[in-house]
């Protein structure tokens, strides 16, 4: 009985080693936020394929004031993609091939990590793939940024309690923000940066049927924009901040919290012509049926000087971390 015992224990650690024996052990990986290591040839990289990638991936920026690229990009030549140059978080791989198409990898050399592999038999098949894939490739880049950035954010977060049960929400803000002004339905967020530069949310809501869904959406949200900021935020002696119309805001669908919203980009000013401060803004409605509202959030920057793609970046992240009650 003894012996039968003995095997049988000796028959569980040698499944146990077994089993460790198939885990695939990854290393962290690494990058700064928006940064894509695009791995070609040289030959691609110096030709119509690598302008190709940088049409799609290093076009400006949406809704900036100043045009920025949407993603940084460093080349790595295919043969030295290896050890650490592999741990890049995000990563596009171009290969000419005897096959043509896409393929999202996840978490291949390193984790968390997405890699876009683009195939092409032609250099012309390539930018063909690239071109007709350019709104998956983004978003699978973007939603891996913004978990990265959020996961960040998480280290350390803003006790916001009194405003998410105010505002029938949860959220994850830095602890390097602070609540500015609080009121039942309306709350400034701010992040002080150096020389009076800063970075800022302002959450409200209004009813569903403040919108038309028709041609004036976005002269709908726009107008309830400003009227919400001048009772929310009410300046002194020309200082009220409002929507620069010369600057044509842009929208576009999203999904927060699996709930469909408008997404606005544009740029405000103050309305004071005198007084030169701008900045851009990207505003979510998000439609919450259940409470017949439209949840506002939006986040914008005041950095004159600065680029300010990262700073908006920040603040569409903590966005999309919005969870309705």
């Amino acid at each position: 009985m003894k012996h039968i015992i003995s095997l049988f224990c000796l028959f569980l650690v040698l499944s146990c080693n077994e089993k460790k024996d198939n885990v695939r052990y990854l290393s962290e990986s690494s990058g700064n936020i928006n940064s894509i290591s695009v791995v070609a040839d040289n030959i691609l990289w110096e030709g119509q394929v690598g302008e190709a990638v940088r049409e799609v991936l290093a076009a400006p920026a949406k809704g900036l004031p100043q045009d920025e690229p949407m993603f940084s990009l460093r080349q790595i030549p295919t043969p030295v993609f290896s050890g650490f140059a592999a741990r890049s978080r995000t990563v596009l791989k171009i290969e000419k091939t005897d096959e043509s198409g896409i393929f999202i990898k996840e978490d291949v050399y390193a984790k968390p990590q997405t890699i876009v592999v683009v195939k092409g038999k032609t250099d012309q098949d390539i930018i063909n793939q690239l071109k007709e894939n350019t709104p998956k490739i983004i978003d699978a880049f973007t939603k891996r940024e913004v978990e990265e950035k959020l996961r960040r954010i998480n280290k350390s977060l803003l006790k916001d309690e009194a405003m998410e049960n105010a505002m029938g929400f949860t959220i994850d803000i830095p602890s390097a923000y602070r609540i500015a002004s609080a009121s039942d339905d309306f709350y400034w967020v701010r992040k002080s940066l150096s020389n009076n530069k800063t970075m800022d949310l302002m959450f409200y809501s209004y009813p569903l049927d403040s919108i038309s869904k028709t041609d004036s959406t976005v002269e709908d949200i726009i107008n309830m924009r400003d009227t919400m900021i001048a009772k929310g935020i009410p300046g002194e002696d020309g200082m009220q901040m409002i929507t620069e119309k010369a600057y044509a805001p842009s929208i576009y669908e999203a999904i927060i919290d699996n709930k469909p919203a408008y997404e606005i980009r544009g740029v405000w000013k103050i309305a004071d012509e005198k007084i030169p401060m701008a900045g851009p803004f990207v505003n979510y409605a998000i439609e919450d049926k259940v409470n017949n509202r439209y949840l506002v959030a939006e986040g914008y920057v005041y950095a004159p000087s600065l680029d300010k793609r990262e700073y908006v970046f920040e603040l569409e992240s903590i966005i999309k971390s919005i969870k309705i009650k």
